[in-house]
């Protein structure tokens, strides 16, 4: 890969960060996460106007933007290409949400008909299912230091995919006390990131 001669000094640092992640480098995915988790949270908290959703989307986008590392390429910054997942990231859950924004729905064609949002299905080949596979068990390793009740919580949400709900009848606990852990959970993992940094300058 070749750097982008337009790139300012920031993206460069991106850039470098980024051949370290691919290399394996675990302070490389915590220094590109740590840069950029509150401009993502923000502006996921701008899209679905609701603080608890854009935390799970913050921590989604860089769990898919991690996953699909090997797809990024430096003809734009980085910055650029993570603001990109996550604004899709966004707009997937919207549509789930079926929520009634203009972006989404009431859009209609010429003839009145309503049209629906097409959004393409990554398809993996082998090889880049092999290394999903490898770039998921990086990213694991960011919050290997929680401890372990809150690290099952992040598991069951963000790789498993269940619900709150289904994570509440999994574990046996009330749908309040998952909501609460889960956030408490992501506050720390935070703090894990932040001391991940400290610790490797």
């Amino acid at each position: 890969m070749e750097i982008n001669a337009n790139f300012t000094e920031n993206a460069k640092n991106d850039f470098y960060l980024v051949v370290k992640a691919r290399e394996g480098n675990q302070k490389a995915y915590a220094d590109l996460m740590h840069r950029y988790k509150d401009s993502i949270y923000f502006m996921a908290l701008k899209m679905v106007n609701n603080k608890e959703d854009a935390m799970d989307l913050t921590v989604e986008t860089f769990a898919k933007a991690f996953e699909k590392l090997e797809k990024y390429q430096p003809d734009y910054a980085f910055s650029t290409w993570l603001f990109r997942v996550a604004t899709n990231n966004c707009i997937d859950f919207i549509r789930k949400k079926k929520l009634n924004t203009m972006s989404i729905h009431g859009m209609v064609d010429d003839d009145g008909e309503e049209k629906t949002l097409q959004i393409k299905a990554d398809v993996l080949n082998p090889e880049e299912t092999s290394i999903k596979k490898q770039q998921t068990q990086e990213l694991k390793v960011l919050i290997e230091g929680l401890p372990p009740r809150y690290r099952n919580l992040i598991t069951l949400r963000y790789f498993d995919e269940l619900s709150y709900e289904e994570i509440a009848v999994q574990l046996d606990l009330p749908l309040g006390t998952v909501k609460a852990q889960l956030f408490r959970a992501r506050y720390l993992l935070g703090n894990i990131i932040n001391r991940f940094n400290r610790d490797d300058i």
